[in-house]
């Protein structure tokens, strides 16, 4: 069958909605379809193996010059849907991209699904405008509940869309790539690059640098492992809006910026402790790829975590939003950083998350669109 994915981002660009997305396109061309990625990545024409992928108009997010917009019209939508003919389509954004093509594919009688990969409604008091909040909250309703179905990654995130009003709410969760992502990544000269031997615990942040990603609870807790064991490095892993403040501001962390593939598995690999203090993930895979990587995690108790973190037997967390809480469990953390019953549990935990049963059914959640809008 022939599948549409429209989204403003996909790689080359270095983010969790990207690499999901590369997963799930990818997944499909393995079963046999035929995909077809429209997004606003810079290279035209560019070819992922059996997958196609197309660069749409778009503009730079103001402020926040890595993040780019689509602009296509919905009758340049519609003339892709005419060129391409999909059996079903994946509306992965809720941009006027992702408007523009669900429009055009309810009149072309074409099967959509929708994915809430971004808590867009919330990044509203982090960039200080929390008025927006509800509006965008009416938004998103609008948007998802003109698709036949909207795919989530987790059960919370689901009860949260249901209490928006938006309907037909499915549970498409992530998987993790263990080839990627291991302990036996591990690399000792990379940790001598941070200073760091086997006897000196490492602390490690991966995501986006950038407001939405409660940075100053990060430092915070960096501080205070830092308190505890002078000796520690603190290791931020990604680039955004934020970083060059954050550089300026705490010039005693290491940076070691965007990493991808291999590199990025290295990186996780190499720490011993995961820091994560976002309030704002609907999934939050960079938890999981910790997991498999062995490492202890510290996390908030939602999404990602409160599936498949279990408190002081493979990581800790917090109560979502207590802050003294999560400063209390990053300490147990770095009590626990050697500790290779913990690590073992995590590696056990992350590794057996195969994107094998995701995949399938993502594929039938498009199918079934089609059946649906035919029938």
């Amino acid at each position: 069958m022939k599948f549409m994915i429209v989204t403003d981002t996909f790689p080359p660009d270095i983010n969790g909605v990207a690499r999901t997305l590369h997963n799930l396109a990818h997944g499909l061309a393995k079963r046999g379809h035929s995909i077809f990625v429209l997004t606003t990545a810079e290279e035209e024409g560019k070819t992922h193996v059996d997958v196609t992928v197309k660069c749409m108009r778009a503009v730079a997010l103001p402020g926040y010059a890595d993040v780019r917009v689509g602009l296509p019209t919905k009758s340049e939508m519609r003339a892709e849907i005419q060129k391409y003919q999909p059996d079903a389509m994946y509306v992965a954004v809720e941009t006027p991209m992702g408007l523009s093509a669900i429009g055009a594919a309810r009149e072309g009688c074409v099967g959509v699904v929708s994915g809430f990969h971004t808590n867009f409604h919330t990044y509203a008091s982090d960039y200080r405008v929390p008025i927006l909040g509800k509006a965008m909250a009416l938004y998103l309703r609008w948007v998802h509940n003109r698709t036949h179905r909207t795919l989530t990654p987790s059960q919370g995130m689901a009860l949260q869309l249901r209490d928006m009003g938006i309907h037909n709410v499915g549970v498409l969760g992530r998987g993790v790539d263990a080839e990627l992502f291991r302990p036996s990544r591990r690399d000792p000269a990379l940790r001598a690059e941070w200073g760091a031997d086997e006897k000196i615990p490492v602390a490690l942040f991966v995501s986006r640098i950038a407001a939405e990603k409660n940075l100053p609870l990060a430092v915070r807790a960096f501080q205070r492992l830092r308190q505890i064991r002078p000796e520690t490095r603190c290791v931020f892993v990604g680039d955004g809006p934020k970083l060059g403040w954050l550089k300026d501001q705490h010039p005693e962390f290491i940076y070691a910026g965007a990493r991808t593939g291999a590199d990025l598995g290295r990186h996780f690999a190499s720490a011993d402790v995961f820091v994560f203090p976002s309030l704002t993930e609907t999934f939050g895979n960079v938890v999981t790829e910790a997991l498999a990587s062995g490492l202890v995690t510290v996390s908030f108790d939602y999404a990602a975590a409160q599936q498949f973190v279990k408190h002081g037997e493979n990581g800790f967390l917090a109560a979502l939003g207590d802050e003294a809480a999560f400063l209390q469990a990053a300490e147990s953390a770095l009590e626990h950083w050697d500790d290779q019953t913990i690590r073992n549990a995590a590696f056990t935990a992350g590794s057996a998350l195969s994107w094998d049963a995701i995949i399938e059914q993502f594929e039938r959640e498009l199918i079934d669109s089609q059946i649906a809008i035919s029938s």
